[in-house]
């Protein structure tokens, strides 16, 4: 026992020996002691205290249940009672309920050491994915730092410039400012491709924004719509996820694509506009507003009759059939805002 107990201590302390075969051996060895008690004690021993390997044989049950878990530690627990049993069968030894009581013990150590092995292991591997993380954000904001100091402060320029010039130099400023913008959420939120047009967003990109860490079906609102952003249409979100149901967000973000999409088709060439996003306790709410012309008293009703239904359907519609509501507001020359509220 001696013996073992330093072999095993130093094959234990050893991460690459930490296999099945070790805890094998570790158990084939206590076992063996168990039953050498056969040859070096007697039967009056045996009713007096449980033998002198039974408290040795932990050390090898509590390695079993930190390798193979609860069952594992249930399996050896029981293995040592039958174990136990029969030495004192041979020994025509009486049976006491002090082995019953061993077995007990050794089956509720067993069980607490995997339980805390299992919580260990989960923390540990959080950790590391915690300090994988945080390298890889500064890493990040290293290489922001410096494609800020040089690419993004050239395309900006290009960007002033060629809408300055005009002509052919302001469509070559407007690409500048389209790649500005890419870049920027490259950087800053990961690899993101906006849409080339507002309307071009729709289930499938609120689909490809599910976060990995929430339950299953959710997505975080926040990336679907920073595929919206453009040179012409800013984003304002919170610093943390905005998590909604997989279709509720695929709904709400398609109807902000309509929104945005009449922005484009009846607002002069380069409107700006904005997104909010705001996460309230029971609600989310994403409000698409525009520095255009606005929209005439009773505009929306003559274009409902005349069957064209971009706004009652598109963005109605969809959050009427989500439970939510939407409210249009605009005047002659100051612009139209549209609020659209989702419960949770």
């Amino acid at each position: 026992m001696a013996a073992w107990t330093v072999v095993a201590t130093s094959a234990y302390a050893r991460p690459e020996l930490r296999t099945r075969a070790l805890v094998c051996a570790d158990l084939g060895v206590a076992f063996a002691c168990l039953f050498a008690t056969a040859v070096a004690a007697t039967p009056f021993y045996l009713t007096q205290a449980p033998p002198l390997s039974g408290y040795w044989f932990a050390g090898a049950a509590l390695a079993a249940a930190v390798l193979w878990g609860r069952r594992g530690a249930a399996t050896v627990a029981v293995l040592y009672g039958v174990a136990d049993l029969t030495l004192r069968v041979v020994m025509e030894a009486r049976i006491t309920p002090a082995t019953a009581r061993g077995v007990v013990l050794l089956l509720l150590a067993g069980l607490v050491a995997a339980y805390m092995a299992r919580v260990a292991g989960q923390a540990e591997e959080r950790f590391a994915r915690a300090v994988a993380l945080e390298a890889r954000l500064r890493e990040r904001e290293q290489l922001a730092r410096s494609i800020h100091d040089s690419v993004l402060q050239v395309l900006s320029l290009v960007s002033r410039r060629g809408a300055e010039a005009g002509g052919e130099a302001a469509e070559l400023g407007r690409l500048a400012g389209e790649q500005e913008v890419r870049l920027r959420a490259l950087i800053t939120g990961g690899l993101i491709e906006p849409a080339e047009r507002p309307a071009g967003a729709g289930p499938a990109a609120a689909r490809g924004a599910a976060d990995p860490d929430a339950p299953d079906g959710e997505a975080d609102l926040r990336e679907p719509l920073r595929r919206l952003e453009s040179v012409r249409v800013s984003l304002s979100a919170p610093a943390t996820p905005v998590p909604l149901p997989g279709h509720a967000a695929a709904e709400l973000l398609a109807a902000v694509g309509a929104a945005l999409a009449n922005v484009e088709l009846h607002c002069p060439p380069g409107t700006r506009a904005w997104i909010l996003v705001e996460d309230e306790e029971d609600a989310v709410t994403v409000t698409v507003r525009d520095e255009g012309p606005g929209i005439p008293p009773g505009r929306l009703e003559e274009a409902g009759r005349a069957g064209r239904l971009g706004v009652a359907q598109s963005i109605r519609g969809r959050l009427r059939d989500l439970g939510g509501t939407v409210e249009v507001f605009s005047a002659p020359g100051q612009g139209t805002e549209v609020e659209m509220r989702l419960p949770r």
